[in-house]
């Protein structure tokens, strides 16, 4: 197989906050990728950088009382322990901010306009009087003038994807000041997508097999009719608003004073800016290796940048005589716990530093996004139940345990030298070693979910033929030595073989794996070898723990302001005092018991509760909530699951115990109260966003029956209960 040279990035983070899960799943599932290509003997560079300018970072950095670039400084160096710790191979980190991407942007939009493409128009632009600055699209909220999503950005809907100008939004408002922006005259520089050169390329670049197929269709709608930004419309693409006013941090258009390159123009700049930045420092010139025949180049971003990356990347690339990218992979996005997104005010968001101080293994982390990930633009969803039994069932149970049940009769009875390997044995190998192809194919087109369900397979054969042989009965018989050494050796040599498929995976338990069994780094070309007998392996240490729940519980506690709004929702007698909460409601599990010690014919059968203030009472968030699905929840007889729409855009998860009283058709579509501030609480089932009011009598055997609290007609979701 001939060397490949591969130029590999992922998407630019936003220099305003650190890193989340989601850019630590794309870099895992680019790192998985461009590991296995440097098992495969190709050359590889993976570069990545900083999003660094933007009027959202001035702002930011204004607040911190620190100037641009010390606050982008700053947070980028709190970037390393989070690429170190989940194992993550970038070549380069850089910056947009750079001297090199100054550069390369400045050129870029030189040779797009002695191309033709660059214009100028004095166009209305929205501006807030009470900031006294032009609104950048991403400070400018509304409704989405497609799909009537409210509170979307002034460029692009995150619900459809729909690209448009500020303009076009519907009752559009400043997420500065809260103000109706007013229109102000500014001249503005445009990248002429609507050229019909443009649309020719894009139309042919976009539909030649580069991208996934979905990925592919969906950029098909957007070459068809659509609103210009002077609210004209027009066949085909729309052109690009490439510029922005001072006061901005970024790079200063050429010739332009008190002009600036719109942060998208220069943010995709900087892979090839970081790609210079590397190559500069090892001494390879830079225009010579773009120039090389063959280079391959390839971006791994998530679905909700496609229109960036799919149209006015490869258009720039094109027109301004640089190499376009030879495929895009978009990814999903990735949820929580049955399909809910990541949210750290509800408790159901996953800290990737927070998992690291909590002693969980990072290859835990890589294996589980890996058994999920595949070559489309899928959400993936993080269940903790799964993430356990995968990990402990395949990692563990299966591969691990092929070494820990041979090692140690291979060190005790046969001073850790391994034998030769009989016909039985050599069969199984065989067996293994010719999954090569298919495997590395896997690797290939992204599908990592049927590369590991593949392995774990393979795994599965290996512990049938020792549960067959069982090396631990043979080592109580007499003369039966040369046979058990056989089977050990045969698990061992499996487990070499199984490591190499799982290395890009797993590359620090690799290294491990490679120091125990006291052999070079591994690569797939290794899968036709052996180990050979009198192969002389190391003493066995335990290569991976099983995850503890005691871990998953404290990964998703929830956060200390959680926690308060629980705390505000319990009765606070005088003095301070923590009394239980009335029977008036049914959170996560099920409704508290009644009756026992209390005296009947009280109200409801139970006293009433202490008195509180009318503060005590206004910390409790009562909400209307609209009873979107409602479903049994298997494994349990008493608890239902609510989908409740509280106003918010996304609907909340609720389980509330009152399966005995209600079928779940009874419940779709009606109105209820709910506490919609009470801290998330993690179940078995999944995790509860709140709590739903119901009444029922102290005594349900005396009085049975839950009553779901109903609001009388004209309610709407997400009016608060005062």
């Amino acid at each position: 197989m001939s060397q490949r040279r591969l130029f590999v990035t992922t998407a630019l983070p936003y220099a305003n906050g650190n890193f989340h899960i989601g850019h630590i799943m794309e870099y895992i599932q680019a790192d998985i990728w461009v590991r296995f290509q440097r098992m495969q003997g190709h050359a590889v560079n993976f570069v990545g950088a900083d999003d660094a300018h933007g009027a959202p970072i001035m702002i930011a950095a204004e607040k911190a009382g620190k100037t641009p670039q010390q606050f982008v400084a700053d947070i980028a160096a709190g970037r390393k322990p989070y690429l170190d710790g989940f194992h993550i191979s970038f070549d380069n980190w850089h910056s947009t901010d750079a001297p090199e991407n100054h550069e390369l942007a400045r050129q870029i939009y030189r040779d797009l306009k002695m191309a033709g493409l660059i214009s100028t128009r004095t166009i209305e632009q929205f501006f807030d009087a009470a900031k006294n600055m032009f609104l950048p699209d991403r400070y400018i909220k509304g409704t989405c003038p497609k799909c009537g999503t409210k509170d979307q950005y002034g460029d692009n809907c995150e619900n459809c994807g729909a690209v448009y100008a500020p303009t076009d939004l519907i009752n559009p408002y400043s997420a500065l000041s809260g103000a109706t922006p007013v229109l102000k005259n500014s001249e503005h520089f445009f990248f002429q997508l609507s050229d019909q050169r443009c649309v020719d390329f894009l139309e042919n670049w976009t539909q030649d097999g580069k991208l996934q197929p979905e990925v592919a269709n969906k950029v098909k709608e957007w070459f068809s009719v659509r609103t210009n930004p002077d609210g004209s419309q027009s066949e085909g693409l729309g052109d690009w608003d490439i510029s922005r006013d001072a006061p901005y941090f970024g790079i200063e258009i050429p010739d332009a004073p008190g002009k600036y390159f719109y942060v998208w123009l220069d943010a995709p700049v900087g892979y090839l800016a970081s790609l210079k930045n590397l190559l500069e420092k090892r001494g390879e010139d830079y225009d010579a290796y773009m120039a090389s025949p063959g280079l391959e180049q390839y971006h791994f971003i998530g679905k909700d940048i496609v229109t960036f990356h799919t149209l006015f990347w490869p258009a720039m690339l094109h027109f301004s005589g640089r190499k376009t990218p030879d495929n895009v992979f978009v990814h999903g996005f990735l949820t929580v716990n049955n399909g809910e997104k990541m949210s750290k005010s509800r408790g159901t968001g996953l800290d990737p530093l927070k998992y690291l101080s909590l002693g969980m293994n990072p290859e835990w982390l890589r294996y589980y996004l890996a058994a999920k990930l595949n070559a489309r633009n899928e959400d993936i969803d993080f269940n903790a139940d799964d993430f356990m039994a995968r990990v402990n069932s395949d990692l563990v149970g299966k591969y691990i345990n092929i070494a820990s049940r041979a090692a140690g009769f291979i060190a005790k009875r046969f001073a850790g030298k391994l034998g030769e390997v009989s016909a039985d044995g050599d069969a199984l190998l065989s067996v293994l070693a010719d999954q090569k192809d298919n495997v590395t194919s896997l690797y290939e087109f992204r599908e990592f979910a049927k590369a590991s369900r593949e392995v774990m397979l393979l795994a599965d054969r290996v512990n049938a033929y020792v549960d067959q042989n069982k090396p631990w009965e043979l080592a109580k018989k007499e003369g039966m030595d040369a046979r058990l050494q056989d089977v050990c050796t045969v698990c061992i040599e499996a487990f070499r073989l199984l490591t190499i498929y799982l290395k890009p995976v797993l590359p620090g338990l690799a290294a491990q794996v490679e120091g125990f069994l006291k052999i070079a780094p591994l690569g797939f070309a290794d899968a036709g070898a052996r180990l050979g007998g009198g192969h002389l392996i190391g003493d066995y240490q335990h290569l991976m723990q099983r995850v503890d729940i005691k871990q998953l519980d404290a990964l998703f506690e929830p956060p200390a302001q959680a926690e308060q709004a629980q705390t505000a929702i319990e009765s606070i007698a005088p003095g301070g005092e923590k009394k239980s909460t009335p029977t008036v409601g049914a959170h996560a599990s099920s409704l508290p018991p009644g009756g026992a010690g209390l005296a009947l014919g009280r109200p409801g059968g139970e006293e009433m509760a202490p008195t509180i203030s009318i503060d005590d009472f206004s910390k409790i968030d009562l909400r209307i909530a609209l009873i979107v699905n409602c479903e049994a929840v298997e494994g349990s007889t008493k608890l239902l699951r609510l989908t409740l729409d509280v106003g918010e855009g996304t609907n909340r998860n609720v389980f509330s115990g009152i399966a005995s009283s209600y079928k779940p058709a009874d419940l779709i579509g009606k109105h209820t109260v709910m506490v919609a501030n009470l801290a998330p609480r993690k179940m078995k089932f999944g995790i509860s966003e709140g709590m739903v009011l119901a009444a029922s009598h102290a005594d349900d055997k005396a009085q049975p029956g839950i009553y779901v609290l109903e609001p009388v007609a004209g309610a709407l979701p997400g009016m608060r209960v005062r």
